[in-house]
Formats: C-alpha cells, sequence, structure tokens
C-alpha cells in the first residue's frame, strides 16, 4: 500500500484544490468563449482565438512572468484587487489556481468550441422559428447536446492544472503547505539527496489521480452521449 507522509498529502490535497478551482472558475468563460469562436463572426475572431490558444505556445515561465507583473502586488491589476477588494495572487494558493486555470484554458476553450460546433444547427434554427430566443436556445439545445464535450474539456483542463510547473512556480513560487503543488513537490524532491523514493510516491499518485478523471469522464460522457440519442 502506498504510504504518504503528512508533507505529501499536504501537496496532493493542495493540487486537487488548485486544479478543482481553476477548472470551476474558468469553465462560464470557456463556455462563453467557444460559443463564440464556433457560432459567431466578427472582425477579431482570429485575433480572439490566437490569444486563447497562446498559453499552449509560449513557454509556461514567460506565461507566469506575465501574470506575475500583472497579477503581482505591485501589478496593475493586482495593486488594484488587493487595495479595493483585498485580493491577492501572488505567492498564495489563489494565484496557483490562476496560473493553472490560465494554462489549462485553451484545452478546455477547444473541446467545448469542437463539441458545439458538432451541433446540429437545424436543431437551433427550428427552436428559433418556434419563437425561442437566443439565450433560451443555447441553454435547452446547445449546450445540453454539447455536455459531453463541456465534459471533456472539464477533464483534460483539471489534468492541465494538476500537471502545471512552469508558470506556477514563476508566479507563486513552491511555498509549502501554501503553493507547492504535486509537481513542484516532485521537483523539489529531485533535487536533494535521498528524494526518489518521495518523488516517485507522488509520480504514482498523480498519475493514478489522472488516469481515475480520464476514466470517469469516458463513462460519464457515453452515459450522456446514450441519454441524447434516445427518442
Amino acid at each position: 500500500m502506498l504510504a504518504l507522509t503528512p508533507d505529501e498529502w499536504i501537496a496532493v490535497r493542495l493540487s486537487l484544490r488548485i486544479a478543482f478551482w481553476a477548472t470551476l472558475a474558468s469553465l462560464p468563460l470557456a463556455i462563453l468563449i467557444a460559443w463564440l469562436l464556433a457560432r459567431q463572426r466578427f472582425w477579431c475572431k482570429s485575433l480572439l482565438d490566437g490569444l486563447v490558444h497562446l498559453p499552449l505556445v509560449l513557454p509556461p515561465v514567460v506565461t507566469g512572468y506575465l501574470l506575475l507583473i500583472s497579477f503581482g502586488r505591485r501589478g496593475p491589476v493586482g495593486s488594484f484587487l488587493a487595495e479595493h477588494f483585498d485580493i491577492v495572487f501572488s505567492f498564495r494558493w489563489t494565484g496557483a489556481a490562476l496560473a493553472c486555470a490560465v494554462m489549462s484554458f485553451p484545452l478546455m476553450v477547444r473541446a467545448i468550441r469542437l463539441s458545439i460546433e458538432g451541433v446540429d444547427r437545424k436543431l437551433e434554427d427550428a427552436a428559433a422559428t418556434l419563437g425561442a430566443t437566443g439565450l433560451w436556445t443555447f441553454f435547452a439545445i446547445t449546450l445540453p447536446l454539447a455536455l459531453p464535450g463541456v465534459l471533456a474539456g472539464m477533464v483534460l483542463a483539471f489534468a492541465k492544472a494538476l500537471g502545471e510547473f512552469g508558470a506556477t512556480i514563476t508566479f507563486v513560487s513552491a511555498i509549502p503547505g501554501e503553493t507547492q503543488t504535486i509537481s513542484a513537490a516532485i521537483y523539489g524532491y529531485t533535487q536533494v539527496p535521498g528524494g526518489d523514493e518521495p518523488a516517485a510516491r507522488l509520480a504514482v499518485v498523480s498519475i493514478g489521480i489522472a488516469l481515475a478523471a480520464l476514466v470517469a469522464s469516458d463513462r460519464l460522457a457515453r452515459h450522456l452521449g446514450s441519454r441524447a440519442e434516445r427518442p
């Protein structure tokens, strides 16, 4: 049986907490942007698509640095939030969640966008001819039919957030009990003598969590897909 030390358990719980909130907090915006890219036409659509996917091609350290100078205590956004709302991201677990959300956001948007594009437009047009508003059509028809893709995007984002390292450690460092995630803990253990064993334990835990999430997502997506196909 895999036995983790108290410090290792703290890193695991913190990683799950950060990945959960990073995924949940970015979901509404991801659905909105995915719908815009899938269904709307506007002059800056290519620019928006490029900005959304920018974290995938930028070095994670660059993304972390941009977050630091923007959301740090001396950054324009960070200083405003700290002064007016007492919200601080730098060197806090909330900052780690923000970094993970930014890095995983493109994967979530892409999965949801592809799912929305797969929804038959004739169903949406039929609802419109029956007097349904655009908002009602989206929540009653488009979103339910795209739900498997939404779920897939959430799982991809969660897995990415769970393994995020570069942007997180650049933005919030690796403070034990506050911002030291599984990835940061593994890296730290590999830098000290005798750290191979705890690093291996955390690697096994990380693989197990990611695999369990993927299996659960696949089963739920199949269930939702079979329900949607029923007359």
